[in-house]
This record gives C-alpha cells, structure tokens and sequence, in this order.
C-alpha cells in the first residue's frame, strides 16, 4: 500500500548502487529530492525556451520578419533537427562524463542563442537561431539518465514520468508565458511589437541559466559520489556486504590505491565511499533494502553504466529491444513534438475568433497535461511491473501508442469546428501520447541497463526524428492540418503492431530484469 510519507522522508536504499526505492518529491534538502526537482525543472525551462516561438510565431513574428507559411514550417522542421543530433551526442556522453556535466551543458549552450532572439531580421536568421536553440531538447536524455542513475527499478518508471512529465510541461508554459511576456512588454512597458517579442526571450535566458549553474553546485553526478568512481563505489558495496565475484574491470590505479578486494576476509574500512540517504558519507547501513546476494551481484555487474566504446556501443545500438523503445517513442514523442508546433494555428483556422492569444491558451492545454498524463503512463508501467514483469510494462507501451493513433485519426476525420469537440478529442488523445511517453522510458532503464546513456539517446533522438518526419508532413500540407493528424495515427498503430512480438529485454541479459 502506497505510502505518502515516503514523498518527504529520507528513501530505502539499494545496498549496492545506492539508489532511491522510493520518491522523496516534496524534500528537495535530501539528495534525492533535491536531483530529482532539479531534473524536471531544469528540463521544463529548457522545453519552454525550445518551444518559446510558436506561441508569437503565427501572427507577431512572421508579420514582423514577413514569414511565408512555408518559412514558418521549414523553422518548426530545423528546431527538431538539432535536438535529434544534440540527443544521438548526448547519451554517450551521459554514459562518459555523467549526465549532471552533461545536462548542465546543453542548458547554458541553449542558453545563448536564446538570447540572441533580438538579433533576428529574416526568415534565415530565424531558422538559423531555432537551429541552435534546438540544444535544449537535447537535455531530455541527461534529464532521464540522470533521474535513473538515483532511483531503483521498483520507481525507476515513476521517477523518469515525473521527470519528463514535468519538464515536457514546459511545451504547455511557453503558450501561456511568451504571449502574456509579450503583452505586458507592450501595455506596461509601452515597447513596440518589433522590439516586444525580442526582449521576451531575455526572460528564459536568465532562468536557464541560473538554474545550470545550480545545478552544478548543488548536486552529485551518483548517490556514491563522483561519476568516475560509479564502479568503485559498487564494488566497495558489495565488499562491505561480504559478497565475493568480479564486477567491473577497474582503472588499476584506483583499484591499487582505493578498492578492497571483493570477498576478502577484512576489507579495508578506509577510504571507503559509502552513502546514506542523506548523501553524505557514513558508515552505517540505514535506509537499507533487504535485497538477496544474487540480486546484489546481478546489480553490480549489469546495472552499473561502462564508458561507452564503440564495440560495445553498436550491438545495443541496433539491438532489437532498443528499437522497440526507439520505434514507440518515434511515434508518440514525435507527433507530441510536431502537434505542439502548429496546434495553436491549427485551432487559429478553426477557431479565427479566439484570436493569437486565446488559442495559445488552448494549446496550452496539450503541453501542460504532460505534469498528469506522462506521470501517471509511469506510474501504471510500474504498478503492472510489480504484477506481470516486463512484458506487462511492454505491452502497456504498445496500448497506449494505438489508442492514440485511434484518437489522432478521429480528430483528422472529424476536424470538428466545435470546440468541446475538438478540445475533448486532443485531451483523450494527449492522455494515451503522454501516458505512452512515460511508459516507455519507464521501460528504456530495463534495456541494457550497463549502457543506458546509450539506449536512452537512441531512444531520445528516435523521438526527435519522429517530430522531423511530422513535421515535415505537416509543411507539405499547408493549412490542411486534419489530414496529417490520421495520416500520423495509421503510422503509429502500423509501427508498434509490428513491433509488439519482440521481447522486452535480451534473453540471457544480466540485471534490468
């Protein structure tokens, strides 16, 4: 039975890794806590200046820099194109310098180009300014990466929703900040609307920014310490437990000068890295799960993440169980991407009454259900996890993705002039496209668990390229937006059925299980 003081007391701990077993949300001063709202908000300001454009796009900024439709697409497509490429970079470097370095990169390298918004005079500056601000979606993947490496298996699902979840609401903030930044910078300030919507994106600048620098000072790369010594600290875990077998194969000066011999009779007690629930070192075992010697030794030599190498890099690569995970999110992901982009102009044709800032409103809506619907997927994922295993968690993905092809096409066939139509349609389909989301990165931690920086890019990037390729049909069909709407949902029902015979994990794979 769930426990809701588990969202403000210090975690049960895995012995080994030393990862949460439970969500300490409501306590940011606990470690665990504190990785865990800077892991959301730090993606949410980075959503919210990735998608800072659209909300002004239609009306402000193509009047203003004499945008075609087409030029207004093409800018939509570039966006997409760079997160694809920050994300395939990202993971392994998630997996070679940890993801707190790595996330904390994108933000402040997003940063800039974010403030150079005003320096824009054509339509190709935009697509060049959008291009580079596309390097905050890339810090979805150290976002993920980063949320894994803190919580266990058993909420690894719920922790990486919340996250996500959280932070995809960023898409929803932008339609409700950018328009009222705008409208106050006209009304109080008495700006122009040229000089208005370029001193807006001053704003995001400042919070992202502020909260990378955060970010760095405040939390750890792991929950034992440095990124560098993950194995270490694992394999002192499992000495400490008088667990004897060969993990990791440790850098020889660290294992000569740090490490105790796994199974000796007296491991040394000092210099040994252990960690309680507060994050500091100790030497107690408070907070301990109860967890068997096998489980313990499946932990340490599966689940503690290698430096990425190409030799190793390339079978997970093109493994059939990451293109599960990448395929789904494809889907879901991408149309998430690609409706965000023209879901305020799309209601604008329908709707010319509610004007620019009335539909952004309502588009809104779409983004801002991700704080429920992409935590709840997670939470369901690891409710059917603890019944029916991986394959519960597996086929959930799948469900979701075809209902929401189901409601994608409903919408393109009836593309309904009335608004408790139209409205209630996006919110059921928004409901099983962001419970979809959460549930598959409640899956992609089981998946070569020993290369999750890898899985989680592949995976991140596959999403980004899906946002493309909608995009791009959307571009291609002008102002007629239902019709992309149920060409997207047949492709999305077409490529998880295809994908839903395939096993949820490598047979014989050591932990993720």
């Amino acid at each position: 039975m769930y426990n809701p003081a588990t969202l403000w007391q210090a975690p049960e701990v895995n012995p080994v890794n030393r990862k949460a077993r439970s969500i300490p949300g409501l306590n940011p001063i606990n470690v665990y806590g504190r990785v865990f709202f800077f892991a959301w908000f730090g993606f949410m300001l980075a959503f919210w200046s990735w998608y800072a454009f659209p909300p002004l796009l239609t009306l402000t900024i193509a009047k203003d820099l004499k945008l075609t439709q087409v030029d207004i697409a093409n800018s939509n497509i570039i966006a997409l194109v760079a997160t694809l490429l920050v994300r395939l970079v990202a993971g392994p470097a998630c997996d070679a310098f940890g993801p707190r370095y790595t996330f904390a990169a994108c933000l402040l390298a997003g940063a800039i180009p974010t403030a150079l918004a005003g320096a824009v005079t054509n339509a190709k500056g935009l697509l060049a300014l959008r291009f580079f601000i596309g390097i905050l979606g890339g810090s979805f993947v150290p976002c993920q990466v980063w949320s894994t490496g803190f919580f266990d298996k058993n909420v690894v699902g719920s922790a990486n929703a919340f996250t996500a979840g959280f932070g995809n609401s960023g898409g929803g903030i932008t339609y409700f900040l950018m328009p009222a930044i705008f409208d106050s910078l006209v009304s109080r300030q008495h700006l122009s609307a040229h000089k208005a919507w370029r001193v807006a994106f001053i704003v995001p600048f400042i919070c992202i920014t502020a909260v990378a620098i955060a970010m760095l000072i405040c939390c750890p790369d792991t929950p034992t310490g440095k990124w560098s010594e993950r194995h270490l600290a694992a394999q002192e875990n499992l000495a400490e437990h008088g667990i004897t077998g060969d993990i990791v194969d440790l850098p020889t000066e660290k294992a000569d000068t740090k490490s105790p011999s796994v199974g000796s009779d007296s491991p040394s007690k000092e210099g040994k890295l252990v960690f309680d629930a507060s994050g500091k070192q100790a030497g107690s075992h408070d907070h301990e799960a109860q967890i068997g010697e096998q489980q313990m030794l499946d932990t340490a030599r599966g689940e503690v993440i290698a430096k990425p190498s190409i030799k190793e890099a390339i079978p997970v690569v093109f493994s059939l169980q990451t293109l599960v995970v990448a395929g789904c999110y494809f889907c879901t992901f991408g149309a998430e991407l690609s409706i965000n982009s023209i879901l305020g102009a799309y209601y604008l044709v329908n709707f010319k009454s509610l004007g620019q800032t009335g539909t952004g409103k309502w588009a809104a809506m779409f983004g801002l259900l991700n704080i429920a619907f992409r935590p709840l997927g997670g939470i369901i994922s690891d409710a059917l996890y603890r019944r029916s295993g991986l394959w519960g968690k597996k086929m959930l993905v799948h469900g979701f993705a075809i209902m929401t092809g189901v409601f994608l096409i409903a919408i393109g066939v009836t593309n309904s002039k009335d608004q408790n139509t139209m409205f209630g349609l996006i919110a059921g389909m928004a409901f099983f496209l962001e419970a979809g989301n959460g549930a598959t990165f409640s899956l992609v931690p089981h998946v070569h668990p020993f290369a999750n920086g890898i899985v989680s890019g592949c995976t991140g990037a596959a999403g980004n390229f899906g946002g493309v390729i909608f995009a791009i049909i959307f571009r291609y069909n002008g102002m007629h937006y239902s019709k992309v709407f149920w060409i997207i949902g047949i492709i999305t029902i077409a490529i998880n059925l295809s994908l839903s015979w395939i096993r949820p994990i490598p047979k014989n794979q050591i932990g993720g299980h």
